[in-house]
Order: structure tokens, then sequence, then C-alpha cells
């Protein structure tokens, strides 16, 4: 897997962006890299139940590696290109993960590295990370999901302010926006990840990646859409081995033991 690293131990996948010299800025190689470390983790008998996706060094995500671009008479091309050939890809494999995925932020998340770290049911910084929308500094457009994710995560003006303007968000301000779940001590993000992500594996993770599955579903459905797939969601879940152990533990008065089935 190139330019990323992948550790699974005690049902916590840890997936780690891994090219600190250029802030882990994405490539065609290293969404490769994602996709196949994705494809891996979602695999029945990886034993993951939860997923960690984090950079290593100073920063997240810097967004697209710019310094691997080609010319710039065929950059357009090339570029619109890669987001359908390998962005989309990972963005979809992530939304799709059958059980809840953490991100742990420090330092920069731009560009298509802020909708990564934005891909996360939790998303967790460090007090100095910060996320940029950075395409208009060089006349493109928001891509790799954004334009759908912020103004439904914080609201169409304050989706505009970012993407117009081009400005830093700091954690804290992320935080009081609603972007983001929680903001620690700089290089303690990871740590916090992996204290949330142990809990999720040891949860019914079958209900919890149902959960997830109807939350991404939720945006573009009706009222009466939305009651529908929760009720067709809910009989798959009352059927699943996590359901009747977690009534049994609750008649028992014990701690249940959920297998994710």
């Amino acid at each position: 897997m190139s330019f990323c690293r992948l550790e699974i131990t005690d049902a916590v996948a840890t997936l780690t962006l891994d090219r600190p010299d250029v802030m882990n800025a994405l490539s065609p190689a290293m969404l490769e890299g994602l996709l196949a470390a994705l494809e891996q983790v979602a695999a029945p008998d990886s034993g993951a139940r939860c997923l960690i996706v984090t950079g290593a060094g100073k920063a997240f995500c810097a967004g697209a590696n710019l310094q691997e671009r080609i010319s710039p008479r065929d950059g357009s091309v090339a570029t619109s290109t890669a987001l359908e050939t390998h962005y989309h890809p990972v963005l979809r494999r992530l939304r799709d993960m059958p059980f809840p995925v953490i991100t742990a932020v420090e330092g920069a998340a731009a560009g298509a590295g802020m909708s990564l770290a934005l891909m996360g049911d939790l998303v967790i910084c460090g007090r100095s990370a910060y996320f940029l929308q950075a395409f208009r500094r060089i006349g493109l457009v928001p891509d790799a999901g954004s334009s759908w994710m912020l103004p439904r995560l914080i609201g169409k003006a304050r989706a505009m302010e970012l993407s117009l303007l081009g400005e830093k968000l700091p954690a804290q301000k992320a935080l009081d926006w609603g972007l983001v779940n929680r903001v620690v001590e700089d290089g303690a993000a990871l740590a916090e990840a992996r204290t949330l992500a142990r809990d999720l594996a040891a949860g019914p993770t079958r209900a919890l990646g149902m959960i997830r599955a109807l939350y991404w579903e939720s945006p573009e459905n009706s009222f009466e859409r939305q009651l529908d797939a929760e009720c067709r969601t809910q009989r798959r879940a009352l059927a699943g081995e996590d359901f009747r152990e977690g009534v049994a533990a609750f008649l028992e008065k014990r701690p249940a033991h959920f297998s994710g089935r």
C-alpha cells in the first residue's frame, strides 16, 4: 500500500497517511494505497470493528499534491479524471464502511484533505489543527465532496464563507460551528480516537454500521421515506445476535458482550 500504513489491533484498524515530507498530500499512488487498505479493512475476515484515519507527522493532509501534477496545459483534464478514478472511490468506500470511522486530525486538513477528515463519523482534533478550503487559492472549485458536506454540516452561509474567502478555520471554531466532535491537546488526537474506537469496537458494531448508513441516507430522504428506512433497518437489527445479547444482558444486569453480528 503506497504511502499509507495499516495496523489492526484489538479490532481497531488504524490507517495512517504516511508521507509527512509533503504533509501527507494526496497523489494517485497514495489514493490507490488508501483504497486498497480500506477494502482490506472492510472485508469480513479482517477482524476490524472500527476504523481510525490519521496522518503521520505534523499534518493530517494538505490536499492534492500539486508538485506531482502534470503541466498546467493538461492539468484540468488530469485533475477532473483523477477525481473520478481515484478520489471518489476512496470517499465512497469510507461512506460505505460497515462500522464506525473516526478521524484524528493534527495540523492542516486542507482541500481534499479537509473532505477526508470530515468523512469521519467522529472527528477529533488537536488544538492547533485547522481546516482550509484551499481551492480558490489556485483558481479551482471545491471538490472531493466538500460542496455536499459543508452546507449540510454547518449551513450555506458558513460553507460559502470558507470556500469564497479561503481562510483557515481553527479547530476550536470548527468545534463551535459543529463541524468536529472534540478538540484535545496537541498530539493527543490519536490517543483520544483510540479510546473512542476501542469502545465502539466492543459495541454492537452491526447496529452501529446501520446507524451510520441511516444518517448518510437521511439528507436526501423525505420524512416519510426516512421513517420507512428506519423501519427496514430496525427489522434487520432485531434479527441480529447483538440485539438478543443486549436484551439478555439488560435483564440479567450484566455487561453485554457484543459479537458484531
